[in-house]
């Protein structure tokens, strides 16, 4: 498949967990997508170590040194072509990109967010559900769009809010999903079993009866080398 396989580039700010469950998963010789670089807007970020340790090329792109949210969007789009990008995964980058970059990037950028869109988008997820009464939370990946956290949903991951959570306790066991998660949508979408049409995520070829994970395996115990290993 290494002829045929996606070519990723990866968008961070932080310790970057979700860009590493991403790494692992392309490890797999048979994942349809690999990971030709890291990106980050800030220079300390702990993803950028990880990501060396791989053998990823890594680049950070500051705010600081473009007068404008545009002029940072244009250079961040010249390195996105340069390392020749077919899909870009944002794995906590707390940036919001200008209407002209997404628009550029529409079906070929996804996004992985804590909480089960359309609730509870932007910040604090864990503790607003913990507020308003829900029994389940999780996590999504969505197309990236204009809109903050407002694209259309690819995959959702489900965890139980238990008694006697808290923000921290809950976010730990979303994040547990979100490491399963996003391997398994980023393969959809590098398989073009899901893509974006007319503002709404299309799938094809998957199934997902009695998953936690959605779209994903039938089992409730999934895990990344077996999404790895599912055939197109």
């Amino acid at each position: 498949m290494s002829g045929s396989k996606k070519r990723v580039v990866v968008l961070i700010s932080g310790r970057g967990s979700n860009m590493s469950a991403l790494i692992e998963a392309a490890g797999d010789p048979h994942y349809p997508a690999t990971i030709v670089g890291v990106i980050s807007d800030n220079e300390n970020a702990l993803g950028l170590r990880a990501a060396e340790a791989n053998k990823i090329e890594t680049k950070t792109i500051s705010k600081a040194e473009y007068p404008t949210k545009a002029a940072f969007d244009d250079a961040l789009d010249a390195e996105l072509v340069r390392l020749g990008a077919d899909i870009v995964c944002l794995a906590g980058f707390m940036r919001l990109l200008t209407p002209a970059f997404t628009e550029k990037w529409a079906g070929r950028m996804i996004n992985i967010h804590p909480s089960l869109l359309p609730l509870f988008k932007g910040l604090d997820t864990h503790k607003r559900a913990l507020e308003s009464g829900m029994r389940v939370h999780g996590c999504s990946v969505h197309f990236v769009t204009a809109e903050m956290d407002g694209g259309p949903v690819i995959a959702q991951g489900v965890v139980p809010i238990l008694p006697g959570d808290d923000g921290d306790k809950l976010a730990s066991r979303v994040l547990g999903v979100e490491h399963q998660l996003y391997p398994l949508a980023l393969r959809l979408v590098a398989l073009g079993k899901a893509r974006m049409e007319s503002g709404q995520a299309v799938l094809s070829g998957v199934s997902a009866e009695g998953a936690l994970l959605s779209p994903g395996s039938a089992s409730d115990e999934v895990d990344i080398q077996s999404l790895a290993r599912m055939t197109p």
